[in-house]
C-alpha cells in the first residue's frame, strides 16, 4: 500500500537551488515518486511512497525548508504508485496567478471548516464559487457551486472583476491552495466576505460522512488515481489518451471512446493522422504488457 501525500505552505524561501538539489536527492534515494513546486513564497507538492519514505521526507522537507508546520495536508492510500516519477521544479510562484502571496496576508483569509461548510453554503445569499478548471468540475462540484469555466487560472482574475463586492463568497478547489491566492486577490479589490473550505474537497471528502454530504460526483486528482470519492478512496475516471482528459464510465460506453486513442471529448476534433499514431502507440503498449514489460508511454498503474 502507498501512502500518498499533499502539502503546501507560503513561506518565504531563498537559495532553491541548493533546496531542490537537496530535495531531489532524497526523493530518489527513498524512491519517492510525485513533485515538489518551489518558489520564493513557498512550497506545494504531492508524493506518494511507502509509509516510512513519507514519514523520512516529510521531517527533511520541513528541515530543509525551515518549516515547523504546513499550512494544509492530506494524506490518503493506494494500491498502486500513482506517479511515474521523482520532479522537484523551481518556479515564479506555486500556484500561477501572477500574484505573490505571503504568510501574513494568507493569515487574513477566512477558513470553514468541513463539518460546517454544508450549512455555510446553504446560506440563501452566499456564491458558491468552484475555483477549478472546467474538466475538474464535470467529474463533481457541490451543489449550487458556479464554475467560471477558465481554464488557465492566470485568466481567473477577469472573472472575478466581474463579481458584485457586496456579495458573500464561497470559495473551494482540490486541495485549498488554488483559493488562497482568490481570496488575498478579492480582499484586495475590496471584497470584503470572502470564505474558503479549510484544507479543500480533499479534506471534506476525508471528514464528512457521504450520506450527510453535499458533494456530487467524484474529484479529480492530478496523479494516476485520476479521481478519488468519499474517504478518498479510488474513483471510477479514467485518462484518455486522446485529450489527456477524465473519461467516466459511461463516457468509455460511448460509440467515440477508443482505448488509447479517443473519447466523446475529443474523437470529433481529432484528425485520422492523429487517430491512427495514437493506435499505433496503444498497439505498443498492448505488445508490452503481454510480454510482461511496461511501455515507455503506458500511463495505467493499476
Amino acid at each position: 500500500m502507498f501512502n500518498v501525500f499533499g502539502f503546501y505552505k507560503f513561506k518565504k524561501l531563498r537559495y532553491l537551488k541548493k533546496k531542490k538539489y537537496l530535495l531531489q536527492k532524497y526523493l530518489i534515494e527513498q524512491n519517492i515518486r510525485g513533485t515538489i513546486i518551489l518558489a520564493k513564497e513557498g512550497v506545494n507538492s504531492t508524493i506518494a511512497s511507502k509509509y516510512t519514505n513519507i514519514r523520512f521526507i516529510i521531517n527533511k522537507i520541513k528541515k530543509i525548508l525551515d518549516i515547523k508546520n504546513f499550512d494544509s495536508e492530506n494524506i490518503s492510500q493506494c494500491k498502486f504508485q500513482p506517479f511515474h516519477r521523482a520532479k522537484v521544479k523551481i518556479k515564479k510562484e506555486i500556484v500561477s496567478m501572477d500574484l505573490s502571496l505571503s504568510p501574513k496576508t494568507k493569515k487574513k483569509n477566512n477558513y470553514i471548516e468541513p463539518n460546517k461548510w454544508n450549512k455555510f453554503i446553504m446560506t440563501k445569499d452566499i456564491l458558491v464559487l468552484d475555483s477549478r478548471k472546467p474538466f475538474e468540475y464535470d467529474v463533481g462540484t457541490f451543489k449550487k457551486s458556479v464554475n467560471p469555466k477558465i481554464d488557465n487560472f492566470r485568466d481567473f482574475p477577469k472573472y472575478l472583476n466581474k463579481l458584485n463586492k457586496k456579495k458573500s463568497i464561497a470559495m473551494f478547489c482540490t486541495g485549498g491552495i488554488r483559493c488562497e491566492k482568490v481570496s488575498v486577490y478579492l480582499k484586495k479589490k475590496g471584497f470584503k466576505n470572502i470564505y474558503q473550505l479549510k484544507g479543500g474537497i480533499l479534506n471534506y471528502l476525508k471528514k464528512v460522512n457521504k450520506r450527510k454530504s453535499l458533494w456530487k460526483g467524484e474529484c479529480f486528482v492530478f496523479d494516476n488515481r485520476i479521481s478519488v470519492k468519499h474517504g478518498l478512496i479510488k474513483g471510477t475516471y479514467s485518462m484518455c489518451s486522446g485529450c489527456r482528459k477524465p473519461i467516466s464510465p459511461k463516457g468509455k460506453r460511448s460509440t467515440k471512446y477508443e482505448v488509447g486513442v479517443s473519447c466523446p471529448n475529443c474523437h470529433d476534433r481529432l484528425s485520422n493522422s492523429q487517430k491512427d499514431r495514437f493506435r499505433m502507440r496503444q498497439k505498443q503498449i498492448n505488445l508490452a504488457k503481454k510480454s510482461g514489460k511496461k511501455h515507455i508511454f503506458q500511463k495505467e498503474f493499476n
